[in-house]
Order: structure tokens, then sequence, then C-alpha cells
């Protein structure tokens, strides 16, 4: 395999990890993708250090029974130890309680990156925000749906927790 598509294999990893971070509250593993010198930029939600993110991000899903990051359309150009990625996203944020709502982001992210010590971390993180909607859960169908397969969680309750490789991804 060519250095490229190890580089693009161990960025791709990175965003993906970014997601299960804040989908399953795995703040230690959000924290360990950002080198210390990072900035995350959420626009007037947030902007700054990745302690300080990290340490936001309890605050800001504590509103959330249940979050849902999806990236697709991901592009990477790499230019030896630095890179720079654009990911649409589209971010799932479920309410507590009844009468939930669910708020749908559609967006991206755009990322610079930097390989350190051999290792590719966020340098930098901004959120675009391109389109949103809100709407009402159905309870009835998502006891329905749902009472057949064990039910995702925001937390280390969720069942991947249960598989060592995947609960070990925390730093």
């Amino acid at each position: 395999m060519t250095q490229e598509w190890l580089d693009r294999m161990a960025l791709q990893d990175l965003v993906m990890r970014y997601c299960r971070g804040c989908d399953r509250r795995d703040f230690s593993l959000v924290r360990s993708l950002y080198h210390d010198d990072a900035i995350d930029d959420h626009g007037t939600m947030f902007t700054g250090s990745p302690d300080a993110f990290v340490a936001w991000l309890p605050e800001v899903t504590a509103h959330w029974s249940l979050t849902r990051h999806c990236i697709s359309n991901s592009l990477f150009v790499i230019d030896g130890d630095k890179a720079e990625g654009e990911h649409y996203v589209e971010a799932w944020h479920r309410t507590h309680g009844p009468e939930a709502k669910l708020f749908v982001a559609l967006g991206r992210y755009l990322d610079r990156y930097e390989r350190r010590n051999s290792i590719w971390k966020f340098s930098y993180r901004s959120l675009v925000f391109d389109h949103g909607s809100i709407v009402p859960v159905d309870d009835a169908a998502m006891v329905r749906m749902g009472r057949d397969a064990p039910n995702g969680r925001a937390d280390r309750d969720d069942p991947s927790f249960s598989y060592p490789l995947l609960a070990g991804l925390a730093a």
C-alpha cells in the first residue's frame, strides 16, 4: 500500500472515532484525537482548545438522550504531514422525556490535520451548518420497532461496550 492510502485510512479512522466518542459520551476518546494546541470551532456554540471542548461536551450533551453523527462524502487532501478534510455530517439529537423532539442538523466538518510523531490528529475542526429540522419523536413507534433488539445508549451501557476491542478505544 502506498503511504497516501495509509494516510487516508488513518484520517478516516480519526473522523469515525470522533463520532463514536461524541455519541457514546466517551470524552477521553474525543480528547485523544486532538493535538494539544488544536482549536475546535463550533461557531458561537463553542470555540476553543481541546481541553475546553471536552469540558463543554458533558454540559451540551446533557440536553440529549441520544446523539448520532453520520458521516458521508468525505474528502481528504494530503500534503506530507498536513492534510485538510471536508465531511458531510448528519447529526441527530433526541431530547429527553415525554414529547421528545428530534433535532436533525445537516452540515459539514472542515478539518485541518497534522501528523506528529507518526500520528494524525486534528489541528483545527470547524462545523458548517447547511440545513436542519425539528420533528416530534413517535414514542409508540420507538417501542414497537425497538423491542426486538438491544437499544442504543449514549453511555458505557451501550451494547458496543460489550465488545472489548471497541470498548478499549478510549485513551
